[in-house]
């Protein structure tokens, strides 16, 4: 329902402030456009009043935005924060397990914008800027904007954009408020399942007062909490994340692996120009998941006036989501051996088909992760003078993850558990298979008929079990002070200047792992027998996927079984030194300042309006790393693997910046419909958290004997490069908005993008001590170069309800929206894309093109038609995205593209009476996969499926 409209002083920022939305602080700064008696109340509800609210929060804002806002606590019509993002003009998301998580805006990565919770920044347990949007449930959240232009007082770090989170603001939402909502959640795969997880569920309860405390003023109080439970089957091909080149004019060796060459190898002319190549990876696997979510959510608002000329908000956030996951693998582990002559490959490199042989290993995983958010702050706002306030903002962000595997490794052997030989195995335990990619995206692997996969008798080598175990935490603290002065009888109608100290810290146990060999036969027999499953654990694996024919099922066991089994407990525990020298401990200090003049005044009959200022920001980047001399350990199977000694040496790096900010904004109101606005500004994206880290990872092929570990240790990859700089850009933005009425909007935008800097791969020697021997390897760091990129792109949205239409037609609305990138920034691979040597600066050309920026799609669009008359509210959503880039979380690694993909969700209520509604909601209706190339383009390597997934819920309201 529409309310009437005041305002208030927030944070030092006065901001009109409708009742039924909750701004952040120092966020929003807007002119007022009507008076407050000339707002008629009208009762709408439901889609119709979050499309209106919207319409009439963008209008009032002072930036480039979009907004999505509900007319009531838990009214976002999505099913999770992230998807009700994606349906803002060129907001896209990447999927995991089946639901939107990063947001990417106007086709940028996340890496390029900023994300915070109620103006305060957020963290993730990712190790980069962006959120995992999962982790807030959008019942608690009561308005999400995307700036998509910059002003002096925004936190800085949105080249992209910013996009703020919004919770309710008791005290301005001006009624008591008592709701309870109950979904049951059904994912359309658990059909399929042999012991499936039944039917999920998700529990809301809303509470919002406010109260009258005589001399102490009033207060408002909102407690929102959620609870529950569900699963999310999966199913998945993939590769290893290491891909190479091989020699296609030289046939590969029948009892070995392929002739690798690289670009220093066609630059120094070892290899002739011109010789042609085949892209390959080290191993292929496919894996079944079954996966319990247990999540929880807690959030608290505290609004209190005491005075007329003082506002207190504090608010808190917590939200914890633990899952278990069981997969189940069948693992292809040495696939660039044994080719022969019988690669098939295109002009770009792209492996079309082969038959090769390689070890299988029936790998299962038992995972546990979770992930805690923890945030909130205190702001006060005081109006000293009718002319001059000042606000003070203290916030805490805080995320904490911790993932933990225990996987345990069977392979073939040429005899079986009980001894006897094996058909189908060639020599000590390799199976001959043939491999398809030419009847479509999705690969046909055939495995030799003689070799029974099913057969759990067959895995019978050496066992190997790993305890791996990650943790992050991610944690920022934060403090600013503003004043507002406001100007009399001038142009310049307020003057804002502020500082903000923050401190972001950064820390991980990379990968604590404990890794145990057993090649005791009878041991490994015994737990073979006592932990193999009877039966595979789903019917219809991959059957939904296009192109070949995956291997639909295999022999597979209990992890924790066979830990329990082999180690007489489940879970061994951490190493007893948890430092690595892949860990990262990372502080950055950053200091800001600002001044920002606000503005209003008149061109002939045309009102003007806006604010310029400039922000200036220094940051100081502290990383500390460890190094340490490494043993060999030669493992029973003939592998080997690389461990500290112990004795560390801590090195201490440093990086920073100053950079200035200046920002200017327009909005002309051509009309009472038409405004136009501009936007100028220079924005700055730092790195992420975890690309400042000083630790290095160690990369060899642990499935492969070798004569010397200097053979086997092919490259070094950093952790991260703590003296890397922010990406920086100027940006100009030009929007035309129109306004029909309330229901209805039509905007289109440009956007321009000049970047100074970008993303290089420099190779350094570094020396280490491995077993005994003082090596020499190459180490790929990555920087920010002095190269210069363009990014461009056009915006369109409309927003339409046919009320002109006879009734019942008149509930038909439409809501649509597009968003179109280019640009010039290149990322090169880093392993086959362009090299350049740090010393000599000499640079080896790549043989592979370099993919865009990362996170930009070309093409981002959204669209949504609903129908609404009386109880009824029907709508259907329909989200596309065009291919991208995606990184890889941890330490560099090389490019990944997603292919475009097409969601379509659906979603349905009925209001039973004034207080009880019920409601029906599917995501993903299409099935539609997560398809993934590497490095270039049509090589595929990865495919998730996951389903559709319905909700049906019911919600009273007092």
């Amino acid at each position: 329902m529409y309310k009437r409209q005041r305002t208030v002083r927030v944070g030092g920022c006065k901001v009109r402030y409708l009742l039924l939305m909750a701004a952040a602080p120092c966020v929003v700064q807007a002119q007022s456009t009507t008076p407050d008696s000339a707002v008629e109340e009208v009762v709408v509800t439901g889609i119709r009043a979050s499309i209106q609210s919207s319409i009439e929060a963008k209008r009032e804002a002072s930036v480039v935005s979009d907004v999505l806002s509900a007319e009531d606590i838990g009214d976002l019509p999505a099913l999770s924060i992230g998807e009700a993002i994606e349906t803002i003009t060129g907001a896209a998301t990447h999927r995991e397990k089946g639901g939107a998580s990063e947001i990417a805006v106007r086709g940028l990565g996340p890496f390029l914008g900023a994300t915070t919770f109620n103006g305060r920044e957020a963290t993730n347990g990712s190790g980069d800027r962006s959120v995992n949007f999962s982790m807030f449930p959008s019942e608690l959240i009561n308005g999400v904007a995307i700036y998509k232009s910059q002003q002096a007082d925004f936190v800085e770090g949105g080249v992209a954009g910013i996009i703020d989170m919004q919770t309710v603001r008791p005290l301005s939402f001006g009624r008591q408020r008592l709701q309870g909502e109950v979904r049951g959640i059904y994912q359309g795969y658990d059909d399929r399942l042999v012991d499936d997880n039944g039917l999920g569920w998700r529990g809301t309860l809303n509470y919002i007062d406010q109260f009258e405390l005589g001399s102490l003023g009033e207060i408002g109080v909102s407690v929102g909490v959620q609870r529950g439970q569900s699963s999310n089957p999966e199913e998945m091909y993939s590769t290893s994340s290491t891909w190479v080149a091989c020699r296609g004019d030289t046939p590969a060796p029948l009892n070995g692996n392929c002739a690798q060459v690289t670009p220093d190898d066609y630059a120094s002319g070892a290899v002739p120009a011109g010789t042609p190549y085949y892209l390959t990876t080290g191993s292929r696997a496919f894996t079944q998941f079954n996966e319990t979510d247990d999540r929880e959510a807690a959030f608290v608002a505290v609004e209190w006036q005491p005075l007329d000329n003082v506002v207190v908000n504090l608010d808190y956030q917590n939200s914890t989501n633990e899952f278990t996951e069981r997969r189940n693998t069948l693992n292809l582990s040495e696939t660039m051996r044994g080719y022969g002559d019988s690669a098939v490959f295109d002009e770009r490199g792209v492996l079309l088909s082969y038959s090769g042989e390689s070890p299988l290993e029936s790998t299962p995983l038992y995972r546990n992760q979770i992930e805690e958010y923890e945030g909130g702050g205190l702001n006060v706002a005081w109006d000293v003078t009718d002319r001059i306030s000042v606000a003070l903002d203290y916030g805490v962000s805080d995320t904490y993850r911790s993932r933990m595997d225990r996987e345990v490794r069977l392979r073939t052997s040429n005899r079986d558990i009980y001894g006897q030989p094996v058909a189908g195995i060639r020599g000590q335990r390799w199976v001959g298979y043939t491999y398809d990619a030419t009847s479509g995206y999705f690969p046909s692997i055939t495995l030799d008929p003689d070799f029974d996969v099913n057969d759990a008798d067959n895995f019978s080598a050496d066992a190997r079990l790993r305890r791996t175990e990650q943790v992050r935490n991610d944690e920022i603290e934060a403090g600013r002070l503003d004043f507002t002065f406001q100007v009399a009888d001038s142009g310049i109608t307020q003057l804002q200047v502020g500082a903000r100290l923050a401190e972001h810290k950064f820390w991980d146990i990379n990968q604590d792992r404990r890794e145990i060999s057993i090649s005791d036969r009878a041991e490994i027999a015994a737990a073979n027998l006592a932990c193999r499953n009877s039966r595979f654990p789903q019917d219809d694996f991959l059957s939904d996927t296009d192109g070949g024919q995956p291997i639909s099922s295999w022999a597979t066991f209990d992890a924790l079984c066979l830990f329990n089994n082999f180690l007489g407990t489940q879970d061994p525990g951490r190493t007893d030194d948890t430092r690595d020298i892949a860990n990262r401990d990372v502080t950055e200090d950053s200091k800001a300042a600002y001044v920002m003049a606000t503005f209003a005044t008149d061109f002939g009959s045309i009102p003007l309006s806006g604010n310029f200022g400039v922000r200036y920001v220094d940051t100081d980047v502290t990383s500390l790393g460890l190094r340490s001399a490494l043993n060999v350990i030669n493992n029973p199977d003939g592998t080997i693997r690389l461990e500290e000694t112990g004795d560390f040496l801590t090195l201490r790096q440093k990086g920073g910046s100053e950079k200035w900010l200046p920002s200017f904004n327009l909005a002309a109101d051509m009309s009472d419909r038409m405004r136009l606005r501009l936007g100028l500004f220079r924005a700055m994206s730092r790195p992420d958290p975890e690309d400042l880290g000083a630790g290095r990872i160690f990369t060899f092929d642990d499935s492969v004997s070798y004569g010397s570990v200097a053979e086997a240790v092919r490259e070094i990859r950093s952790t991260g490069n703590p003296a890397l700089q922010p990406l920086m850009s100027w940006n100009v933005d030009l929007s035309a908005e129109y306004y029909l009425n309330r229901d209805s909007l039509f905007s289109a935008g440009l956007f321009y993008k000049q970047f100074q800097g970008g993303f290089e791969n420099i190779v350094v020697n570094e020396t280490y001590d491995i077993g005994g021997e003082s090596i020499t390897v190459p180490v790929t760091l990555t920087r920010t170069s002095d190269d210069e990129s363009e990014i461009y792109g056009i915006e369109l949205t409309g927003s339409y309800r046919f009320s002109m239409l006879p009734a019942p037609f008149d509930g038909f609305g439409v809501k649509a929206s597009y968003s179109y990138a280019e640009s010039t920034f290149e990322t090169e691979d880093l392993r086959l894309g362009d090299q350049q040597d740090a010393a000599t600066g000499a640079i080896a050309p790549g043989l592979i093109d370099p993919v865009d920026i990362f996170g930009l799609s070309k093409h981002v669009a959204s669209g949504s038609l609903y129908y609404e008359i009386g109880p009824v509210e029907l709508q259907l959503i329909g989200k596309y995205r065009s291919s991208y880039y995606q990184q890889f979380v941890g330490a560099a690694s090389q490019n990944r593209v997603v292919r475009d993909a097409t969601v379509i969700d659906f979603r349905a209520s009925y209001r039973l009476t004034d207080g009880l509604s019920l409601s029906f909601q599917g995501s993903n209706l299409n099935n539609e996969e997560r398809v993934e190339d590497m490095p270039i383009p049509g090589s595929v390597r990865e495919v998730h499926v996951y389903g559709p997934r319905y909700y049906l819920g019911a919600r009273y309201r007092f």
